[in-house]
């Protein structure tokens, strides 16, 4: 199998071959990059008029025709040129995952403007920070995040508001949504530089002011590709073994794809969006995520793929109407921007049907996903996240900075196209993250020696106990792995002689009678002594997340007390 994906992948990448790759000097560095990419998302965005009759965007009852985003796009970028947004300005989107997101999203980067992703979960001083440090000339809300961004105006720089979905007694001074969408005209011509600011997404902020970071076009359209080159280049590796088509698959169904997160990070606008944007595919829009609405729309809609975080994956699985519903369109359930435990990998694969397992890796800082891993490769390998993607060079250091032994641990440093700017009026900050276009992504990794790369931990989330590393992903997989688990997160608590314990707050299966007792027990096989959690708490209620689904260990940490412990 792995000898199969080697051949095609050289067949692929060398020259001449779909995905040939070069080197281009970007920022005064000779960065790795596809040959073939294209130009920029204006590119990518026009290339999708092919699909015009078919639905590009859903949400509730409501459809989006590729013809109908078409034609609104444009209008909604006229009306944008009209008012003196341009080339190099910058239009904030502030809002839950409407349809109005995509739209206002693909108008600004097609006509040469950045769009900047607003967190729905800002409070107002939050959003009055993003739009002091981002300086955009428009801004897009919906109704609560209009009503926050109202409480903020003193002091704020001018910016042209425009309310979506705000009834008009609520719409204040606010340039109501449908005047964008009327204004018609075509979409406006540009000349876009790949090196320029497609895009301003901010890190996810959980400590100190969160970081715009510039997401360029070469960035982006190369992550495209290589979403587009894992799919190919396996099909290929099957061809050359010989392999029959993966189950069910007859002829590949139309890619419909259910949107989980929100479309203010890369996993759901770069991975998710541009991915089926490319295709023809469309997607289903979830207003929250919500188990039981998602196997409702998996049945309604003939959902095909489904990513998200891994928890999401879990919940669906779990649910106790799962069998009620009609799943058989589900190709593809995985998730990423966390640890995808191997008892998840294995309880997806034994479901009745077709679905098959995906993850991936990857940043805000590199456009998308570093690497991905699907089906007999996500099983093969199920602690894996897959190979690093060809555009990428990839090295694990160690605390200098020097390189380590072919599969020895080490900090993972990538550098590539996909690699962003830096981050918006922080040159600080860039100069820390990126060193001679190597980005140094904070987490501690191993590559085997067929190439595909194991997270091993977060830097700053490993717990250093009496001078021993213990990776809180190591961990939460052995705790995962008890069949009562429903939701666990392994932090560091400070202790006065180790340095730090092992602490573990776990969300039991509802009428699991859970013990402390019973975790130990469990953990006991499975990890040495000095990693067992030395502290858990049982919790009764989901476990706080980011805005992404992520768990707030900083944020459980400071909440628990270790005295209560059990």
């Amino acid at each position: 199998m792995y000898d199969e994906l080697r051949r095609a992948w050289d067949e692929f990448t060398g020259p001449g071959g779909p995905f040939e790759i070069v080197e281009v000097s970007v920022r005064g560095t000779k960065l790795r990059t596809y040959a073939n990419s294209p130009g920029s998302l204006r590119d990518v965005w026009l290339g999708s008029r092919a699909h015009a009759d078919s639905d590009y965007l859903v949400y509730e009852y409501e459809r989006w025709s590729y013809e109908r985003a078409h034609r609104e796009t444009a209008s909604i970028a006229a009306w944008l040129a009209e008012r003196g947004v341009g080339p190099g300005d910058r239009v904030a989107i502030a809002m839950r995952n409407y349809p109005e997101w995509m739209l206002v999203y693909w108008a600004a980067v097609s006509m040469g403007a950045t769009a900047v992703g607003m967190n729905a979960w800002w409070t107002g001083p939050e959003m009055a920070y993003a739009i002091e440090d981002s300086r955009p000339k428009v801004i897009v809300c919906d109704a609560e995040r209009l009503e926050r961004l109202e409480s903020q105006r003193d002091g704020l720089p001018p910016v042209v508001t425009v309310a979506a979905r705000v009834p008009e007694a609520e719409r204040g001074a606010a340039v109501p949504f449908s005047e964008l969408v009327e204004h018609g005209g075509e979409m406006p011509e540009a000349s876009i530089d790949p090196d320029s600011d497609a895009c301003v997404f901010y890190t996810s902020g959980t400590t100190g002011r969160p970081k715009g970071a510039q997401l360029t076009h070469r960035g982006c359209t190369a992550n495209l590709m290589s979403i587009l080159f894992w799919n190919l280049v396996t099909a290929r590796a099957r061809d050359l073994g010989g392999e029959t088509p993966e189950p069910g698959s007859g002829g590949p169904a139309r890619l419909c794809t259910l949107v989980t997160t929100p479309l203010f990070h890369v996993t759901a606008n770069n991975c998710v969006a541009h991915g089926a944007t490319a295709a023809g595919g469309s997607l289903v829009l979830m207003y929250r995520w919500d188990p039981g609405q998602a196997l409702r729309l998996i049945e309604r809609e003939r959902i095909t793929m489904v990513t998200g975080v891994p928890t999401m994956a879990r919940e669906l699985l779990a649910h106790p109407e799962f069998d009620s519903f009609d799943t058989s369109s589900l190709k593809v359930l995985g998730g990423g921007g966390a640890a995808f435990q191997p008892d998840l990998v294995d309880k997806i694969e034994r479901r009745p049907g077709d679905t098959r397992p995906n993850t991936g890796y990857g940043l805000t800082e590199t456009c998308g996903i570093i690497s991905t891993t699907a089906a007999d490769y996500h099983v093969d390998k199920p602690e894996s996240v897959g190979p690093v993607l060809p555009c990428f060079e990839a090295q694990c250091v160690d605390e200098a900075g020097q390189p380590v032994a072919p599969g020895e641990r080490g900090e993972l440093w990538v550098r590539g196209a996909q690699v962003i700017a830096g981050y918006l009026n922080r040159p600080e900050a860039t100069a820390e993250a990126i060193t001679d276009g190597w980005l140094h992504t904070g987490d501690v990794a191993r590559i085997d020696a067929d190439g595909f790369l194991y997270i091993v931990d977060r830097i700053k989330d490993m717990v250093l106990r009496g001078g021993e590393n213990v990776y809180c992903s190591e961990v939460e997989s052995a705790v995962f792995d008890h069949p009562d688990v429903a939701e666990c997160a392994v932090f560091g608590v400070p202790d006065e002689r180790l340095g730090e314990e092992v602490g573990c707050v776990v969300v039991a299966r509802p009428g699991a009678g859970l013990t402390a007792e019973a975790l130990r027990e469990h953990c006991a096989p499975r990890l040495a002594a000095h990693k067992t959690p030395r502290y858990f708490w049982l919790r009764g209620e989901a476990l706080p997340r980011n805005a992404n689904g992520k768990f707030l260990k900083r944020q459980l940490r400071d909440q628990l007390d270790p005295s209560e412990a059990l």
